[in-house]
């Protein structure tokens, strides 16, 4: 199964120690609001609200005066904070007094001045669980991983956490909305998923399940994925768990029939505006398909119809389980190309290095993709960016390429998309990436660059010509920063999330 990472929120106020949520989050909460704001209204366009900046996790920005080249440490821009940052940061255009929300494995939530870096409030959610007191996995502690997602609306943010309240006896995860002005729990959160979630007559088991992919939000349901820790251990499965934000004490889940089948992958949950995608990891000890090795599309609810057009399998299904070659290392992107014979597409990148492309009208069910090839010679673990420019249609992630065009070599990939009959992909170009961050592309007057991470290697953000490939510069050195880690763009300026800091860097 998978490696992992991540980070996010802040303490409660008075009234709230007393409520709803007091037992939940435990003793840790008191005292830890730093601070308050009432921001104006959230600009969402210009705002990045959850993974890779939107529900398709494209992971493109438009930036202007973003576009390549050498890119320096903000000298006015401090941001310390308490534990490992695994999950991307988020942006709040609030028109005047702007706001990075970052996370981290201590259970603790940012709100970071988007210009200074200070710390506008923080808070704790509850105590971390120490890797010792987990059946086994490879992150320590185990507190916030998953990417939040901010509804812009509600001025709320919402996250899971892993925590404990008797030193690493129990295990809880326990998804929470905050206020982003305060970090104050909303009214009837947090919701525990293991006293609430069902699937399939089964129960969720917080210990032996970890939430790493990206949230999502959909016509007014929150959807957590989950899957299992490093080393698969237990009865863990693939997991989408459903939380109406109007009403928390409603809770709908679909999970995969068989054991493993994790939905792990950092962008986690894609969606089109009308369903849900999600990439499932090898399942354990099952002789038939049972959700694992596979793209899922699942109706809101969330609601899986177990049709062939709603997923998709290849026929080499068993043999990916039993090699540990996941689907899922990835996460589904999603490709529109308006004008090409199939339209939609959605593409899985797996850990066996292959690409594969199904067309979203009809997923296919078990069989042969519209197009698959081997594109990589080691796994593919990150979360991929999709973008276009006048040439065509690309997508972009982190492993070594195979096919890589001639005098080309490096482990940052970018495939075009070619809108045939059926549809087929090209290496475009290969380079190095310095390190093993997830890429994402930001769009300035024309000029298309693709970003890539040193995550756990030179600690630098280097930048590419998105046609080409052809370095264009790169970042002064950050301090450690863990894998599979992305960048985001924002109001001229990249921010990262790193070991114990948050990092802003300018042209």
């Amino acid at each position: 199964m998978p490696e992992w990472k991540a980070v996010l929120l802040i303490a409660a106020l008075g009234s709230l120690a007393a409520g709803c949520n007091s037992n939940a989050a435990g003793p840790s909460d008191a005292g830890d609001v730093t601070g308050h704001t009432d921001g104006g209204t959230i600009a969402a366009a210009t705002s990045v609200l959850e993974h890779h900046g939107g529900p398709s996790r494209a992971g493109v920005y438009p930036q202007a005066g973003v576009a390549g080249g050498a890119l320096r440490l903000d000298p006015a821009f401090h941001a310390s904070v308490n534990g490992f940052i695994y999950a991307q940061p988020l942006f709040l255009d609030q028109g005047g007094f702007n706001l990075v929300i970052a996370v981290t494995e201590q259970d603790k939530v940012y709100a970071l001045d988007a210009t200074s870096g200070a710390t506008v409030w923080s808070r704790t959610l509850g105590t971390p669980v120490a890797l010792g007191n987990l059946p086994c996995g490879n992150i320590d502690p185990l507190g916030i991983t998953g990417t939040p997602i901010v509804d812009a609306a509600s001025r709320t943010l919402y996250l899971d956490a892993m925590t404990t309240p008797d030193g690493g006896t129990t295990k809880r995860h326990l998804i929470f909305a905050l206020s982003v002005d305060d970090g104050s729990t909303r009214p009837g959160w947090p919701v525990d998923v293991s006293a609430t979630a069902r699937a399939g007559g089964g129960a969720f088991e917080s210990a032996v399940q970890n939430q790493r992919g990206a949230l999502a939000l959909l016509g007014g349901v929150l959807y957590v994925p989950y899957g299992g820790h490093f080393g698969d251990c237990g009865n863990e499965r693939g997991w989408v768990v459903g939380v109406s934000t109007s009403n928390p004490s409603q809770v709908t889940a679909w999970a995969t029939i068989g054991p493993g089948g994790g939905v792990w992958a950092p962008s986690g949950i894609s969606s089109d505006g009308t369903s849900l995608y999600v990439a499932t990891g090898n399942t354990l000890g099952v002789s038939t398909w049972a959700g694992g090795e596979a793209i899922i599309r699942l109706a809101p609810g969330p609601v899986f119809s177990g049709l062939g057009a709603d997923y998709f399998a290849p026929t080499t299904w068993h043999a990916l389980d039993d090699t540990d070659e996941d689907l899922g290392g990835s996460g589904v992107a999603l490709i529109d190309m308006p004008g090409a014979p199939t339209p939609k597409l959605a593409a899985a990148l797996g850990k066996d290095g292959k690409v594969y492309l199904v067309g979203r009208d009809n997923l296919g069910g078990i069989g042969a993709p519209l197009y698959s090839a081997r594109v990589a010679g080691e796994e593919i673990i990150n979360a991929s960016a999709v973008y276009a420019t006048s040439n065509g249609t690309y997508l972009v992630f982190r492993a070594t390429g195979v096919g890589c065009p001639a005098g080309q070599s490096g482990d940052l990939v970018s495939l075009q998309i070619m809108p045939l009959t059926p549809p087929t992909a090209r290496v475009a170009w290969c380079t190095p990436s310095y390190g093993r961050g997830s890429p994402m592309v930001t769009q300035s007057a024309g000029a298309t660059t693709v970003w890539s991470l040193g995550a756990q290697g030179d600690s630098r953000l280097h930048a590419y010509a998105a046609d080409t490939g052809a370095p264009l510069g790169q970042s002064d050195a950050m301090g450690s920063i863990r894998a599979f880690n992305t960048p985001i763009a924002a109001k001229g300026r990249l921010y990262v999330g790193g070991d114990g800091a948050v990092y802003a860097l300018v042209p």
